[in-house]
């Protein structure tokens, strides 16, 4: 970097005094490396130009978070932008959800509405065998479709007790349910 003040600097000036010079330094010597960096994890030129502005204006606002104790400035935002482009990832990976073509009357053998009340009563059997604390786990996130770290703090736990509970968990009801296929 260029001149005699670290990103460090730069970025503890952002958090202090929102100091759009400090930014502007900022983004100049890291929004090419952070979109190079995305190019080479394999986003369209396009996307990755989005992720290093995403991650350079998340720098803006979550300055205030950065520990220069804890990490190096480039340490930080290259983590920054190696999270955004998971999320990327994640979202381009689920499926749209498509429209029903039907008119909603459609058919359903009754035999298979009996199949899956009893598979959905099976469940819900294996759930209610489970342990307290797995079980909760297990609630909150699948059917309350909670992320593991919103899990964490809702029980007030570690997130590596949730995802072991979490993990103990499935493998009891893959066990129980093996055959509700």
């Amino acid at each position: 970097m260029s001149g005699t003040v670290e990103p460090a600097g730069l970025i503890v000036a952002v958090a202090t005094r929102g100091d759009r010079s400090a930014f502007a330094a900022l983004f100049a010597h890291f929004a090419p490396r952070v979109k190079s960096y995305m190019l080479r994890l394999g986003a369209a030129p396009e996307a990755a130009e989005e992720l290093a502005q995403e991650t350079l204006l998340t720098v803006w606002r979550k300055a205030a978070l950065f520990d220069p104790a804890r990490a190096g400035a480039s340490t930080w935002i290259f983590a920054i932008a190696r999270n955004l482009r998971i999320d990327a990832v994640r979202r381009e990976r689920r499926p749209a959800i498509e429209d029903d073509p039907s008119d909603g009357r459609a058919e359903v053998e009754p035999d298979a509405l009996v199949a899956a009340a009893e598979r959905g009563e099976r469940l819900r059997e294996a759930i209610a065998a489970l342990p307290p604390d797995q079980a909760e786990v297990v609630r909150l996130s699948f059917f309350q479709d909670k992320p593991h770290s919103e899990v964490a703090r809702d029980l007030g736990l570690p997130l590596g007790t949730v995802k072991s509970r979490l993990r103990l968990a499935l493998a009891r009801l893959r066990g129980q349910v093996e055959d509700l296929r």
